[in-house]
């Protein structure tokens, strides 16, 4: 008997707590951000808060479900899991639901339901699964593209759904897969390829390309062990190719809309008529948003005290742009407290990994982390300006049903792995 209730008091409580912060925090500033009236209806089922209060609800049924599978399941099934996400996916095409612009949706009655949200967790599964079987070898060029197929699939469907800010969240397990002992050599490379696409945009083609050519030439001669002239000549090849497919992708691949927003991020625009008019139109939300937030202060206007959040400046600002609800009404303070949280959740969870005795369980909370990581960086850097605006939620905080069970269900399924770990001998 005492065994028996021992086992329902080894999962990770500091991590359930910081879930449950969250949750709760998120929960009282979709109520301020959502609340039509001065007299609040808690059960006002009608409005965000109220949806959401539901959904919180049945996410503790679904905690008990996932805590009450045995923890082998996930990883014996991972791969079916994995097949019937990418299911999910593809018969979004055939009966999905179109919410601007995008047809990720299943119309289910009254509500809707987000496959790709849960697609993060049976792609993470996958992953685990794959990288910890024996035969495989992430050192291995063919292992490496068999890795790489697994993610891509889910990212490629997610794309054409028009969902481009969930499909750069996969861009995450780059994290992982260099944890497990990926070649130093992407790393490096990845960095390249992202210094050299924003100076293709900010300074042209002609001068990266030349930036380029003298970098290269540079550290041919100086370096100890110099490379061979043919690999020095390839790098430079390569570093003029990308430059012009960067601007080629930027021009000719782009959409306007999608062109405005890296636009006004890397300032690119100098007409101060159409900087104008650019936060009259698709850079409204952000320019609100970042007025809320510098409205705030210190300390902030107070819960429902926000006048900007209260006028419903910011449209949606219950789903991806809640943490401007966080900045008027709770301030600086309030807003380094979520960010602090966020922080203690994930490096929590990457102290819990290295812990594991399992490859698979070791490799399923990095990509836990780094999936919320990704989510946590982009939204708030996005929601000040410090990113292009991408269509993504904050983690446990945004308001819906299937991005709150999908995190929960990725969440938790770790800690059930954790709660494990003394029987992975």
């Amino acid at each position: 008997m005492v065994r028996e209730t021992n086992r329902h008091f080894k999962f990770d409580w500091i991590t359930i707590i910081l879930f449950l912060l969250l949750v709760g925090f998120g929960w009282l500033n979709i109520l301020s951000a959502s609340h039509t009236g001065e007299t609040i209806d808690y059960f006002d089922f009608s409005q965000p808060y109220g949806k959401q209060l539901i959904f919180i609800l049945l996410t503790f049924g679904l905690i008990i479900i996932i805590l009450s599978i045995e923890a082998k399941f996930y990883e014996r099934f991972s791969s079916i899991i994995y097949i019937i996400s990418m299911v999910s996916l593809v018969g979004l095409f055939l009966f999905g639901k179109n919410v601007n612009g995008a047809t990720s949706w299943y119309a289910i009655g009254g509500m809707t339901l987000q496959p790709s949200e849960f697609a993060k967790a049976a792609t993470a599964l996958a992953v685990a699964k794959y990288i910890s079987d024996l035969n495989t070898d992430i050192n291995r060029f063919q292992d490496q593209i068999k890795t790489l197929a697994i993610i891509i699939i889910p990212a490629l469907l997610v794309l054409l759904q028009n969902d481009t800010g969930s499909t750069i969240v996969y861009a995450a397990f780059f994290f992982v897969l260099y944890r497990e002992g990926l070649p130093k050599m992407y790393l490096t490379l990845g960095i390249i390829v992202i210094i050299l696409s924003v100076f293709s945009l900010k300074l042209g083609f002609l001068i990266t390309s030349i930036i380029s050519a003298i970098a290269i030439v540079t550290l041919h001669f100086l370096s100890k062990k110099r490379p061979p002239i043919l690999k020095s000549i390839a790098a430079l090849i390569f570093c003029i190719g990308l430059a012009y497919s960067v601007k080629f992708f930027y021009q000719d691949i782009l959409k306007p809309h999608q062109q405005d927003r890296i636009s006004l991020w890397l300032r690119l625009e100098k007409d101060p008529e159409k900087l104008e008019q650019m936060k009259k139109t698709f850079a409204y939300n952000l320019n609100e948003s970042e007025k809320a937030i510098s409205s705030g202060g210190i300390t902030g206007r107070g819960f429902l005290e926000g006048t900007r959040t209260t006028g419903k400046f910011v449209p949606e600002q219950h789903t991806d742009y809640i943490f401007s609800t966080v900045g008027e009404e709770w301030g600086f303070l309030g807003s380094t407290m979520v960010v602090i949280v966020f922080v203690l959740l994930i490096l929590r969870i990457l102290h819990l990994a290295e812990l594991q005795k399992s490859q698979f369980s070791r490799v399923y909370g990095y990509s836990v982390a780094s999936i919320i990581f990704i989510h946590f960086l982009i939204n708030i850097g996005m929601v000040m300006g410090l990113i292009p605006t991408i269509g993504i939620p904050l983690p446990l905080f945004s308001y819906g049903g299937s991005g709150l069970w999908a995190f929960t269900i990725l969440l938790f399924i770790f800690i059930k792995l954790d709660s494990n770990k003394i029987n992975e001998w």
